[in-house]
């Protein structure tokens, strides 16, 4: 029965949530959230949304960990393999085209799912972060991107690290993008950006959500990434990244800047050996991680799921996220 029509026959109407539903699955990377999405999904007649800023390319299927074909089991995925690697793409691009992507999911009648480790991008679509852009924005921007093609990278972080120390915790040195964006908000606002993110996550969801984080310990989960950066180079890595390049990609492109591409990019170009990518690709990840968990710890109405809790019984946690959805009156079991 409609659960409209079941509150309102229970005198209830006034409590009635109008908001859409919509279930976030997010957590550090390397954490199972692929396979678990899948399953939920099954369960509940969902669509898997990837919130992910690097399986938007395609050609970059290796290094990102992009979900096979196969291992979709028939679940529709979305923002997967929509742009080249050349194009652009930001949180603006993003929050457009998922909000499209949303708007079809409901026409059909199922849940969406949000999936993947980006917590910035989740945030901009749970809570419909304004985006608005203008002339000055523009100006700002260009001459702070003008400055790091002159003085680098390192430059702006360093600048970052004095105008807003939190920020430049939870952003990489190497995302210029996400750099530029913290001081181009600071110069145009004179408001830090982690002030703003803070107040953004006090406002309430724009949909009936569920927030879960799958995570791990740390001990294990950094096992997992070793495991996992082993595996990518088994499959192809650095053919992946070579045949990038004779495509033309570069350094400069924010495609580019994703963890193993660049690492691979500096092997082939002799600037680095092979184990020392290596090495770098499995430290930054291990870093990336612990990035991710920071910025989950800070948002609100956070659902944790930490597989250890359960005793890696995937089985259990799937159950348990079932449960939460029946109790949110996101989803009802037939």
């Amino acid at each position: 029965m409609d659960r409209i029509v079941k509150e309102a026959r229970g005198g209830e109407a006034s409590k009635i949530d109008a908001r859409r539903p919509l279930v976030v699955l997010t957590g550090p990377t390397a954490a199972g959230k692929t396979a678990l999405s899948v399953r939920l999904a099954k369960r509940i007649k969902g669509e898997i949304i990837s919130a992910d800023s690097m399986q938007v390319y395609r050609h970059m299927d290796i290094g990102s960990a992009k979900i096979r074909q196969e291992e979709m089991e028939g679940v529709p995925h979305h923002m997967i393999d929509i742009l080249e690697p050349w194009e652009e793409f930001n949180v603006v691009v993003f929050q457009r085209m998922v909000n499209q992507c949303l708007e079809e999911i409901y026409q059909r009648g199922n849940i969406p799912l949000l999936v993947g480790g980006t917590g910035f991008y989740i945030q901009a679509i749970l809570y419909q972060i304004d985006f608005t852009e203008n002339e000055e924005n523009l100006l700002i921007r260009q001459r702070l991107e003008q400055l790091a093609a002159e003085k680098g990278s390192s430059f702006l972080y360093e600048r970052l690290c004095q105008v807003d120390a939190a920020a430049a915790q939870v952003i990489h040195p190497n995302n210029r993008k996400r750099v530029i964006r913290a001081l181009e908000f600071y110069e145009l606002t004179g408001q830090k950006i982690s002030q703003h993110n803070e107040t953004e996550r006090q406002k309430t969801a724009a949909y009936r959500s569920a927030y879960f984080v799958l995570t791990d310990d740390r001990a294990s989960l950094y096992q997992k990434i070793d495991r996992r950066v082993d595996q990518m180079l088994e499959e192809g890595l650095i053919q992946e990244v070579e045949s990038l390049r004779k495509q033309g990609c570069h350094r400069e492109m924010v495609s580019m800047q994703g963890l193993g591409y660049k690492e691979i990019l500096d092997y082939l170009e002799g600037k680095l050996t092979r184990e020392q990518a290596v090495y770098l690709i499995k430290r930054d990840t291990r870093h990336f991680a612990k990035r991710q968990l920071t910025w989950f710890r800070r948002e609100k109405e956070v659902i944790w799921l930490s597989k250890k809790d359960y005793q890696y019984d995937e089985d259990s946690i799937l159950e348990q996220m079932l449960k939460r959805l029946s109790a949110l009156d996101i989803w009802e079991q037939d």
